[in-house]
């Protein structure tokens, strides 16, 4: 009696360009899980530093103080990433552009906010990293797991015409494969999607957090300008 091949089996028996077609596949999934938990653990943390540093912004606490305890956490070798850069970014350039006595104030404001839109956009930069590699690997994996099934098939019809008689052990091997190039290819594809349109929901949500926190600092700075 024939025992039923197995997934290793049916692998090491597929044609050359399937195999290829089933490493590269592998090896897409496996960089996109790597991504997909790596990026996880920058968005969660991003998320939790924007409602960190909004909770100290606006508990009344000094702006300067604010500005020092960062750079304390600087000297500590510390990273400052988030909502707090921008806010250092668009202070520092204030302080700096008020200490020499520039008596514009538009001109100390628009130095203030090209900063913070300079630290805004390497936010952004590091936040969306590596996520067009997800979204690259979910439309194109089904489509080189597709390529894997026709050669399959190929195989299989190849298989056919070498047979006196055509019966289901001729074929088997060669359908087997290539539907399982199908799968591999949705394996790799599916969670590549999912997680590309999660963290991409996640990265609005913080970058407009970011937009939003930069335009009420400008309105801050703007009183401040205006009051002395």
């Amino acid at each position: 009696m024939n025992e039923g091949l197995n997934i290793f089996d049916l692998v090491l028996g597929a044609s050359l360009a399937v195999q290829l077609v089933l490493l590269i596949l592998l090896l897409l999934s496996v960089v996109s899980w790597v991504i997909i938990a790596q990026r996880w653990l920058v968005l969660s943390s991003a998320k939790k530093g924007v409602l960190s540093f909004e909770q100290r912004f606006w508990s009344g606490m000094d702006l300067s103080q604010l500005y020092k305890e960062g750079s304390q956490v600087q000297q500590e070798n510390m990273q400052i990433v988030g909502m707090e850069n921008i806010f250092r970014a668009g202070f520092k350039e204030f302080m700096r552009l008020r200490q020499q006595g520039t008596g514009d104030g538009e001109a100390i404001m628009e130095g203030a906010q090209r900063a913070m839109r300079v630290a805004y956009s390497r936010e952004e930069e590091k936040l969306e990293k590596h996520l067009p590699f997800l979204a690259t690997v979910g439309s194109v994996s089904p489509y080189i797991g597709l390529f894997g099934t026709v050669i399959g098939i190929m195989n299989s019809f190849l298989g056919l015409a070498t047979q006196a008689q055509a019966t289901l052990q001729v074929v088997a091997p060669g359908i087997s494969e290539a539907l399982f190039a199908t799968a591999i290819g949705l394996f790799a594809a599916i969670p590549a999607v999912v997680a590309y349109n999660r963290y991409s929901a996640v990265l609005d949500d913080v970058t407009s957090s970011y937009i939003t926190f930069t335009d009420e600092f400008s309105s801050i700075l703007h009183r401040q300008i205006h009051s002395t």
